[in-house]
Formats: C-alpha cells, structure tokens, sequence
C-alpha cells in the first residue's frame, strides 16, 4: 500500500481486493482481514473449545493459517465461509491436543433393548429433560456432557449440530464417509440424551 491510500481507502476493500492484497503480502490486508474477521471466528472457536485462552490461540492460528495457504483460496466461497472452516479445523485440533477428561465409552450411553425386543429404560431416563432447570444451567450440563463423548462422535455433534454444517462438509473435514458422518451423529445424540438426563436426575435428587 503506498502513502496515498489512508485507512478509509483500505476498510472500503472488497473481498477480491483483500485476497490479492494477501496474496502479494501486504500487510494492511492482514490487519484488515484480521479486524473484518476476528470477532466472528473467536465465537465459532468459543463454541468449540471451551478454554478462552485455547479459544483465542486457535483464532491465532487459523489467521496465520489461512495467510500461509492464501494462495489456494480460489474464491468458491465467500472469504468469511473459508476463514469458518479454518477455524473449526484450528479448533478441533486445539481439542484433541489438550489433555481431556475420561470420556465415556459410547455403548454404554446408547439405547438399551431387552429380550423381547422392547426397549430398556435406565432410572436416568424415567425423568424428562424439562427438570426445573435455568435454560442457561441446561446448555452448561449439555456443554459438560459433550465433554464426555469419544472424540470421534462428540467432532461430528459439535460440526452438525453446534457449527450446522452439512454432513458432506463434516465428513471432508473429518476425512469420513457421510455415512459414518450420519451413524456418529446418531449415536451421539442418543449417548447425550443419557448423559444429560444422568445429570438432571442427580440436580433433580440432591
């Protein structure tokens, strides 16, 4: 940028204009891309991880990863859309490299059958999920009990049911069939329905 072009010119850029801007290395683009974007990137990693810190060190490094890899953006998408999935993958990738609760093993939060084929309810599940409960203190027990889901299911909940993306998306950035993308996400909202229930029953008894 030369010294004619003030910061008015620059907040004015569209998004063709700022990707060659990157693209050529200027560093007004990289200031604008991160105030255009930062604010809305460091809520979709607040929904994924739960840390604030890890949060804002996976905006970090989806910014330097989306200026390393700026010449592959070839403008399918609009700029905030691809910056969205780079995120979402910064943020997975801060989830699997911390050090996690024990999660519980899928089989045995799922649905239980008996001999007869009709199906088995546990205590847990004698009570609705509409315990007097604050609708804030219900998205903290759901949050917590994410947690607990194996790493393969509780990715697949957060990218189709926390972020809403497709289930082809979620399987391209899960390197899964949509097939497994359908069964994972299946089975890991039956896993919580148990989970969450667990923990409404045990709020509701004490």
């Amino acid at each position: 940028m030369n010294a004619y072009e003030n910061a008015a010119t620059v907040e004015s850029w569209d998004e063709r204009t700022i990707v060659a801007r990157l693209r050529s290395g200027d560093e007004a683009a990289f200031e604008l891309l991160v105030r255009r974007y930062s604010g809305r990137m460091l809520a979709v990693a607040r929904r994924l991880v739960r840390d604030e810190e890890d949060a804002r060190d996976a905006v970090q490094d989806a910014f330097l990863s989306a200026f390393r890899s700026i010449h592959r953006f070839e403008g399918g998408s609009q700029l905030g859309t691809w910056l969205h999935r780079i995120a979402v993958n910064s943020a997975l990738m801060r989830l699997r490299g911390r050090r996690r609760r024990p999660e519980c093993p899928i089989d045995e939060l799922l649905p239980v059958f008996g001999a007869d084929g009709h199906r088995a309810f546990r205590p847990e599940e004698t009570i609705g999920v509409d315990v007097q409960l604050e609708r804030d203190q219900l998205r903290a027990v759901l949050r917590e009990c994410v947690e607990q889901l194996p790493e393969g299911y509780r990715e697949v909940y957060l990218l189709r049911d926390i972020e809403e993306l497709s289930t082809e998306e979620a399987a391209a950035m899960l390197r899964v069939t949509p097939n497994a993308v359908k069964i994972r996400l299946h089975r890991a909202r039956q896993a919580l329905m148990t989970l969450v229930r667990a923990r409404l029953v045990s709020h509701h008894c004490s």
